[in-house]
């Protein structure tokens, strides 16, 4: 059975898509959600950051959930979680100020991963809303080795480790300076995606050096990628032409491309997905084999067909979601 996690603004819905239904996750609602990640576990791990009340645990897929790291994590804002493919143990977190920490025994104690703001670039880092601070926007791990794992700073660099925390490595010349999202591929060692606010990028060499395809891409706001769960070669990212199209409501024009292998991007337009004006920048995921979700302001939707045509999840939200972006998607198929 595929579950979906489907964070909004004020609350997190576990959804089968399958029969339509959902549940709402009353211990989080109106805790103001920045992200989710979810392991396989039976039942699932759940890990939700939420921006003023820290990080929250579900060990029963989601139908609770409770308050953890507490006394390790120094931040009330928790931006990113990220959980190991490798051990189900491992979970790695980020917050505002820009800190990392790890945790390998499934949250119940945390260590700071030092070092990340004494790389040299740090002094550049800064987001925009709020100046004076920058925040570790997203964490992903390698699937082809342990050890490395990406952390994106909004704003300011893509940094990487190879050593699970102990070093960093500071952003290389041709990487983004303010990644949103990314994905890896256990099927393409070295490969990895990234939708930025200057554009998307992707790597064949572990982060060494990166390429920017673009040429479709009339919208260069990048906010969210997934690729194919069998074909690493098809990759759908959302994106806008700068931060308010992407996520004030009353301003939004978004839209979701799709680009196969070497092929130019193509707009997904007039199928089945709410897109452009008033439609705030959907955050994407991979299911099974050519399954893809969608999550804005609209609802939540899905294509069994890599796009080419979307269908509605009917959810029934508990709140009104017009006016919200999403935050966070996540998928067990």
């Amino acid at each position: 059975m595929t579950t979906v996690y489907a964070a909004m603004r004020d609350h997190l819905l576990v959804v089968d898509p399958d029969d339509e239904s959902a549940t709402t996750t009353e211990s989080l609602d109106g805790r103001s959600i920045e992200c989710v990640a979810v392991h396989p576990d039976t039942p699932a791990r759940v890990f939700v950051g939420t921006f003023e009340s820290g990080l929250w645990r579900s060990t029963d897929g989601g139908d609770s959930f409770d308050r953890v790291g507490a006394d390790a994590i120094d931040q009330d804002a928790v931006m990113s979680a990220a959980v190991s493919p490798h051990d189900p143990a491992e979970v790695w977190v980020g917050t505002e100020p820009s800190r990392v920490y790890r945790s390998t025994d499934g949250g119940e104690t945390w260590t700071h991963l030092d070092g990340l703001v004494d790389l040299p670039s740090s002094d550049e880092w800064a987001f925009p809303p709020r100046p004076h601070t920058h925040h570790a926007r997203w964490i992903e791990p390698d699937p082809s080795d342990p050890d490395h794992w990406y952390v994106a700073v909004e704003a300011g660099a893509l940094v990487t480790t190879h050593d699970r925390g102990e070093t960093w490595e500071d952003r290389v010349p041709d990487s983004r300076r303010d990644t949103h999202s990314m994905v890896t591929h256990p099927d393409a060692p070295g490969r990895a995606w990234c939708a930025a606010g200057d554009g998307f990028a992707e790597t064949r060499d572990g982060g060494e050096t990166w390429s920017h395809p673009q040429s479709g891409l009339d919208r260069t706001y990048c906010w969210s990628v997934a690729v194919d769960e069998d074909d690493p070669d098809c990759v759908l990212v959302s994106a806008a032409r700068g931060a308010f199209e992407a996520h004030t409501a009353e301003r939004a024009e978004t839209y979701v491309y799709r680009r196969d292998g070497d092929e130019d991007w193509e707009r997904l337009d007039g199928n089945g997905l709410p897109l452009g004006e008033g439609v705030t920048r959907p955050v994407l995921a991979a299911g099974n084999a050519r399954e893809f979700y969608a999550l804005s302001n609209r609802g939540l939707y899905r294509t069994m067909d890599a796009g080419d045509s979307w269908s509605e999840v009917a959810v029934a939200w508990p709140d009104r979601v017009d006016d919200q972006t999403a935050r966070g998607l996540a998928v067990l198929p």
